[in-house]
């Protein structure tokens, strides 16, 4: 573009009337090359657009005309400042590359990269976040082999920023220490809340909010060694999708339990649900960002009728399919931040 908008200049002033002047291209030439080319483009994009006029400045025998000197050195004030310019652009993007390398480090502390295989279970994980610039949110997952089998964790934090991502790691932290240990899904969810509440306890003074407002929506799934099962505790999160030879079918919850750091507020305990998980049987736990996507006429995003058709795939694919849907369904312009982990049992050698 610098290069055309020189040459464009370079014909105006030749090819036109004097009193055309060729200055708000020549000028324009070199704001552009600040904004698109390294400080070598600019800066000979700055000599030549002074160099074309002091050219035409000669060629029309205008070196007598004060205006002519005038306007040259605007020029060159310009080309000065596009230099500048473009030293302040370069020091802004390795600032952003900087942050952005910082936040990358960030999603690798909090979300660690899911093993492919756990046992007899492939797995596969998709994030996005609703920012290009965004790396890292309070949607979460993570995936353990464990003795009782291997068990999975997705949720999704109340709100965003810095208060978020320290409860999203804390709840983290908390499942995969006490996933090993907890001889149940409900007693791990209760180790859990415990560790929400008291988490939720330190950060009393929040402008906005109260503790119990801080809550994360979470889903709990076992899947054993020596049983074709399932079981999954429900804690104010979406249901899961059971997809089973081409069928696809919701696990909703026969008594769903509240959010995590929300369990004082009842006295059950929590419920878990089985079903049928055969070798080929895949599991797709999401997040409501995948479910609340919306296209340009605010209809949501029908998940479960758009998955049938790859619910066959392998996970990876399965995650493929859905990653490249949501963006063509949303128009590129996702209004909040999903996560979704796909788990495929596969035959027991």
């Amino acid at each position: 573009m610098p290069a055309l908008l020189l040459l464009v200049g370079l014909l105006v002033g030749l090819f036109t009337p004097r009193d055309v002047r060729p200055d708000a291209f020549l000028a324009t030439a070199m704001v552009s090359a600040a904004a698109l080319l390294p400080l070598w483009g600019t800066v000979f994009t700055g000599v030549g657009a002074c160099g074309i006029f002091l050219g035409l400045m000669v060629d029309f025998d205008a070196l007598r005309d004060a205006t002519a000197y005038s306007e040259l050195a605007t020029l060159v004030a310009i080309a000065a400042f596009s230099v500048s310019f473009n030293r302040l652009l370069s020091r802004r993007a390795h600032q952003l590359l900087q942050v952005r390398s910082v936040a990358e480090t960030a999603q690798l502390a909090v979300l660690h990269p899911i093993p492919r295989h756990l046992g007899h279970v492939t797995l596969e994980s998709l994030y996005l976040a609703a920012a290009a610039e965004a790396r890292i949110g309070g949607d979460l997952y993570e995936a353990i082999r464990t003795p009782h089998g291997v068990r999975l964790l997705i949720g999704d934090v109340r709100g965003k920023g810095l208060l978020a991502i320290q409860a999203a790691a804390t709840l983290l932290s908390a499942f995969r220490e006490a996933a090993h240990d907890a001889p149940d899904l409900p007693r791990l969810a209760s180790r859990l809340e415990t560790s929400m509440s008291r988490y939720s306890a330190q950060y009393p003074e929040v402008p906005g909010s109260e503790p119990t407002e801080r809550f994360i929506t979470a889903l709990l799934a076992e899947i054993p060694d020596d049983e074709p099962v399932v079981r999954t505790v429900t804690c104010g999160h979406p249901p899961p999708l059971l997809l089973h030879r081409g069928e696809v079918r919701e696990l909703h919850p026969a008594a769903p339990s509240p959010p995590l750091n929300l369990g004082n507020l009842v006295s059950d305990g929590y419920h878990v649900d089985l079903a049928p998980f055969h070798p080929g049987d895949q599991l797709l736990l999401y997040t409501d960002g995948v479910t609340e996507t919306r296209d340009r006429c605010g209809a949501f995003y029908p998940l479960t009728d758009r998955i049938r058709s790859w619910s066959v795939e392998a996970p990876h694919q399965l995650l493929d399919h859905l990653h490249r849907d949501l963006i063509a369904y949303s128009g590129g312009a996702l209004d909040d931040d999903l996560a979704a982990l796909v788990a495929r049992r596969r035959p027991r050698l």
